[in-house]
């Protein structure tokens, strides 16, 4: 299979996709894609949280007990398509500058459906987290 440079650019989000394709993802059906900011301060993360709940988006809030930070997640179900992944990292980055927060990345469920396996295994997963750019 030959990379396609306008659907998949040479950057971080672009190489997660194109790894993700080249596992045998399926990326015209929706996932569930988890985008990340952290905040060094409670009220400010309740204070993001409580905005994008406003804003009708699906989060969780939890300190991180390695780092102290305060991490809200938001969980959007959507085809994992490059041009809207990067909207949402530009909205997301834009809020959490407003909330002193940072943007963090995002991830998800990688689904690979192989016809050999039973029906019970059908779902093998990796965890596409794009935080520092690589493949965990």
């Amino acid at each position: 299979m030959t990379r396609d440079y306008q659907q998949f650019p040479d950057d971080d989000n672009g190489n997660v996709l194109w790894q993700m394709l080249e596992d045998g993802d399926d990326l015209s059906v929706a996932h569930e894609i988890e985008y990340s900011i952290a905040f060094q301060h409670e009220e400010k993360a309740d204070q993001c949280a409580i905005y994008l709940l406003k804003e009708e988006q699906k989060i969780s809030l939890f300190e991180d007990e390695e780092s102290g930070e305060w991490i809200i997640t938001i969980y959007v179900y959507m085809e994992p398509e490059y041009a809207d992944i990067v909207d949402l990292e530009e909205w997301f980055t834009k809020i959490a500058g407003q909330f002193s927060g940072e943007y963090d990345g995002w991830g998800c469920m990688a689904y690979v459906y192989d016809d050999d396996l039973e029906e019970d295994d059908e779902d093998a997963a990796f965890d596409a987290e794009n935080a520092d750019g690589k493949l965990n």
